[in-house]
C-alpha cells in the first residue's frame, strides 16, 4: 500500500483575524501530527502573502485521511471558519497514474 500525499492551499477568510488563524493552525498541526495514520503534517505560511498557507500531508491511506476530518480537533478548527481551501492535490510517485488516465 502506498502512502497518500496531499498538498493543499488555504487562505484566510475575509474578516478573519490572522493572528487567531496562525494560533489555531499551529494547534491543528500539533494535534494532527499525533493522529494514528499521520506520517507527516506541516503547515507553512507564505512569506509574501501571509494570509495564505500551504499544508503538506502524508497519510497511511484514505482511511487515515477520512479519520482526520472526523477528529475533534479538525472539526473544531473547521467550525471556526477562519480559512478556506483554494486547492487540494493528491500526489504520488512520478509516473504513477490512476488507471484510465492518459498523458
Amino acid at each position: 500500500m502506498q502512502n497518500l500525499w496531499i498538498s493543499a492551499g488555504i487562505a484566510l477568510n475575509d474578516g478573519a483575524d490572522l493572528i487567531k488563524a496562525q494560533t489555531e493552525l499551529q494547534h491543528l498541526m500539533e494535534k494532527t501530527a499525533l493522529e494514528p495514520g499521520c506520517i507527516a503534517f506541516e503547515i507553512r505560511q507564505n512569506l509574501e502573502r501571509p494570509e495564505h498557507f500551504t499544508l503538506w500531508e502524508c497519510w497511511t491511506g484514505e482511511d487515515a485521511l477520512k479519520a482526520h476530518f472526523e477528529a475533534p480537533h479538525t472539526v473544531a478548527y473547521l467550525k471556526l471558519g477562519l480559512t478556506k481551501v483554494n486547492y487540494i492535490e493528491r500526489l504520488g510517485p512520478i509516473g504513477n497514474r490512476p488507471t484510465g488516465t492518459q498523458s
